[in-house]
């Protein structure tokens, strides 16, 4: 294979995944990151201190060698934790027996990947910020902080975040298309510390949910026996909001009313509520992802909201399948590019989508009896005929043999077929007695 010199604007997850893939390849490359080094300092302000790794991100993390390390970093979560307003619990499993995602620390996770990608050779330069991109001749514009200066390569991919600066100089191309989306609601990182034993305070192998409508709050276990607690709430409106919890006091009778069950477990929370941002949940669709020799991955492309716990995996997937592609086609960038672009976009498009939905379930619906007998069906249905019914939430989550848009259209058809089944009169007391094979059947009925 040519090697080709190939800059990459961006040191997060994925560019530094994307870096390690396209190293292996043999190609000489550099990477610039607008911030500092993680490994020397803390970046982690206003971003999710943990992630949901699941089955499509682990699957390229293994393909370049990180499996050993990565089962070291985990904490399994086996299902659905819900903390009703009583403090009474009830567990939902997320799949099979043995299967589950992965709480896993961003930044422990990227000093992997950078640690990686520079023992096969690739340069990262930090503190370097992008300001523009020339497409037509392949130039990337940059300042160190002091000067303005351009490197030119023969490839430009742009794995720089949902505001990405490579994204921002296609946008002024012709026939570019770009949407960008906020949800009302944002999100505040607080913590459940470990005991004074170092153990930790609530059950760790589940992902905790505290739904509430308009109100959510999630915990997911770290390593030293903390949990990441994040509430989701609205950033302003006449009841509980961001902007009008402005006081100890009102935070504090916010959590006695909504969370109470975990408040008791929060000694810090005033501190941490103050500290934190409140940071807002953007969706950001866009094609063609490509210009020329210069192409978008991860959230530079597609940004999603977090409540499918895929926007890491999504982009982890990107660049496997990237790789998948210069696998079948070689040195032929163009066909590599074209090829990508005509099956990525459509599957980003769709986990943006369902994790909008997700969103609806979490907040509102996974605590409603209606909801829970669903999932009871469903899950039989499953058991009865593996091979024809699988649920949405495991065919995303579990299954990365089936693509994401593929998944949100089979979802759609169980969903249909479901919402019949539950408007049966005496379905909670009847279901057992469904003509289960008939409901099949309909999966395949156009």
């Amino acid at each position: 294979m040519q090697q080709k010199k190939i800059s990459i604007v961006g040191a997060g997850l994925v560019g530094s995944l994307l870096a390690i893939y396209l190293r292996k390849q043999g190609h000489d490359i550099t990477v610039f990151e607008r911030r500092h080094d993680l490994r020397k300092t803390d970046i982690s302000v206003g971003k999710s201190i943990n992630l949901a790794l699941s089955d499509r991100g682990w699957k390229p993390l293994k393909e370049v060698g990180l499996e050993e390390e990565l089962l070291k970093m985990i904490i399994p979560m086996k299902g659905r934790i819900m903390h009703d307003m009583a403090g009474q619990i009830t567990f939902q499993s997320y799949g099979k027996e043995g299967q589950a995602i992965n709480s896993i620390s961003r930044g422990g996770l990227n000093a992997l990947l950078l640690n990686k990608a520079e023992e096969l050779g690739v340069q990262f330069i930090f503190d370097h910020k992008c300001v523009d991109v020339d497409l037509e001749n392949t130039t990337l514009k940059l300042n160190n902080g002091k000067t303005d200066f351009e490197i030119e390569s023969n490839l430009i991919f742009g794995t720089d975040g949902a505001f990405s600066a490579v994204r921002a100089a296609m946008q002024k191309q012709d026939r570019f298309t770009y949407s960008q989306s906020y949800i009302p609601h944002g999100y505040k990182e607080l913590v459940i510390p470990a005991t004074a034993t170092g153990d930790f305070a609530i059950d760790k192998n589940g992902l905790h949910i505290w739904p509430r409508g308009e109100y959510m709050l999630i915990a997911l276990p770290n390593l030293d026996g903390s949990f990441t607690v994040t509430l989701f709430l609205p950033f302003e409106g006449e009841g509980y909001a961001f902007d009008n919890l402005n006081s100890d006091d009102k935070i504090l009778s916010f959590f006695r009313e909504v969370f109470p069950d975990a408040l008791e477990h929060m000694p810090t929370l005033l501190d941490d509520f103050r500290a934190n941002p409140a940071s807002s949940l953007v969706t950001v669709k866009s094609h063609p992802w490509i210009k020329n020799n210069t192409m978008l991955l991860g959230d530079a492309a597609h940004a999603v909201v977090p409540f499918y716990g895929q926007g890491m995996n999504c982009g982890f997937e990107d660049c496997f399948e990237l790789n998948q592609t210069i696998e079948k086609f070689g040195d032929d960038w163009g066909t590599i590019f074209k090829e990508f672009n005509l099956f990525r976009p459509q599957n980003a498009n769709a986990i943006a989508d369902l994790a909008l939905e997700n969103f609806i379930e979490m907040r509102d619906k996974v605590a409603d009896k209606n909801f829970l007998l669903r999932k009871k069906i469903e899950a039989h249905l499953n058991k009865l005929y593996p091979e024809k019914w699988i649920p949405q939430y495991s065919m995303v989550t579990f299954d990365d043999s089936i693509s994401y848009s593929e998944a949100m259209a089979k979802g759609k058809k169980q969903r249909t077929i479901m919402d019949k089944v539950m408007s049966k009169p005496d379905v909670s007391a009847n279901w057992a007695s469904l003509d289960f094979e008939s409901l099949i059947s309909q999966l395949d009925e156009k």
